[in-house]
């Protein structure tokens, strides 16, 4: 069965190119794939990360200060932002992108009243400078925004990875993979799909996550649909 209202997250990677910050190629495919999400009449929010220019702790070791780092990955994340809104907008999909830092000459201010009135209005919404604050990761974003929205699921799309596994499974050749499995399980064993506040969120706030690999595109797609891919973390019983 279909969702009703999803979020999707992404990573600054999934946007990369050999050697440049953005594939026009995987841009174009990602938005052609969230327009088949779209015609469906699922209701959909985007959070995207920004290290395909710059993450916050890799600029602290360049001797950045932490907080000015954070802030220089919150608008990296903008400008990856309102690319993906301009590919959707290329294809006549309606869409608003909406900024956790003041910036009106840019874009909107995060509002969540708003927000829901622009995904009931079925334009696609984009979550861009993280939480606003620095320390707090795009997947922390994610799951707050998921929160704030009411979504139904959060869709997590990961480079070259199509699932949970019980271990790296690029080193472990005995690790497996998870079908399901609860947020309390994901903290206690320590595997990092995503940070701990990210996960605390999500579970206090009963919302599914679905991680699946993005490597082919149409797994958004079914992910969407509620076809059952990648691996179903839940709350527990």
């Amino acid at each position: 069965m279909k969702y009703k209202r999803v979020l999707l997250k992404l990573s600054g990677e999934a946007l990369a190119g050999n050697g440049n910050n953005f594939d026009p190629n995987i841009l174009k495919e990602l938005a052609l794939t969230i327009k088949k999400v779209h015609e469906l009449d699922i209701e959909i929010a985007i959070v995207v990360g920004g290290g395909n220019f710059i993450r916050g702790k890799f600029a602290e070791s360049l001797g950045i200060d932490r907080v000015q780092g954070d802030y220089m990955g919150m608008l990296a994340t903008m400008i990856n932002a309102l690319a993906i809104q301009s590919a959707l907008e290329q294809i006549d999909v309606p869409t608003r992108v909406m900024s956790a830092i003041d910036m009106p000459k840019v874009t909107e201010q995060f509002i969540v009243r708003r927000a829901n009135r622009h995904l009931e209005k079925k334009r696609v919404v984009i979550f861009g400078a993280g939480t606003g604050s620095p320390f707090f990761s795009t997947d922390t974003t994610a799951a707050l925004r998921a929160s704030e929205i009411k979504a139904d699921v959060i869709l997590m799309a990961k480079n070259g990875v199509d699932g949970v596994y019980s271990a790296d499974p690029k080193t472990h050749l005995d690790a497996f993979k998870f079908d399901e499995i609860t947020y309390m399980d994901l903290i206690k064993n320590g595997l990092a799909v995503m940070d701990t506040t990210a996960t605390s969120l999500c579970n206090d706030n009963n919302i599914d996550l679905v991680v699946f690999n993005m490597n082919n595109m149409e797994n958004i797609l079914k992910a969407a649909k509620g076809e059952v891919i990648g691996t179903v973390v839940k709350k527990e019983k």
